[in-house]
């Protein structure tokens, strides 16, 4: 595989490689311990420009059912009430500003929607990859987080929960993406 180290190289279209990609969260649990779990079933694109990262964009939609934290009933606990996926089946995050920190280091802000509430979050986002796989597609990795406060978006059912589940949520992201032709 090539390497690019060439930010302009990368400028183009994009669609998640669902097969690569990782979409996850971390919340404490009181027991001191930490539920870790993940997406399952989810979609995006990006526009990625090399030369003025500004004019990038992304966009993502998960299917907020397809939740797993290798437990049956604390995941459709976290499906029906907590995230209540029969009336908000998906989870989204439409991207409204990209900033370039440093070298490969970016802060990419937009609107996140869960539970049918809409946010604006920031996810701090490291280029970790850029290259040409053995079929010649051009492939791009990303690791980003943002820890947010589940309330913000009403993921709670009732005040007891608060003590159980920290409020606080961290939203994981290791990404692959393919350029489009």
């Amino acid at each position: 595989m090539t390497t690019t180290t060439e930010l302009g190289e990368l400028t183009g279209d994009y669609l998640l490689d669902t097969a690569h990609t990782r979409i996850g969260f971390v919340a404490r649990h009181t027991m001191a311990t930490r539920v870790r779990g993940q997406f399952e079933e989810f979609e995006g694109s990006a526009r990625l420009d090399g030369d003025d990262p500004s004019k990038s964009s992304a966009r993502l939609t998960i299917q907020a059912k397809s939740l797993q934290t290798r437990n049956r009933q604390r995941d459709d606990q976290l499906r029906s009430t907590f995230l209540d996926t029969d009336d908000h089946p998906a989870i989204t995050f439409t991207s409204t500003q990209v900033r370039q920190v440093d070298g490969t280091a970016f802060k990419v802000t937009g609107d996140l929607t869960i539970r049918g509430v809409t946010k604006p979050v920031t996810v701090d986002f490291e280029l970790t990859r850029a290259a040409n796989d053995p079929r010649g597609a051009f492939r791009v990795g990303f690791q980003g987080s943002v820890t947010i406060n589940r309330m913000d978006w009403g993921v709670n059912w009732n005040a007891a929960t608060g003590v159980l589940v920290s409020q606080k949520v961290t939203l994981e992201f290791d990404v692959a993406a393919i350029r489009r032709s």
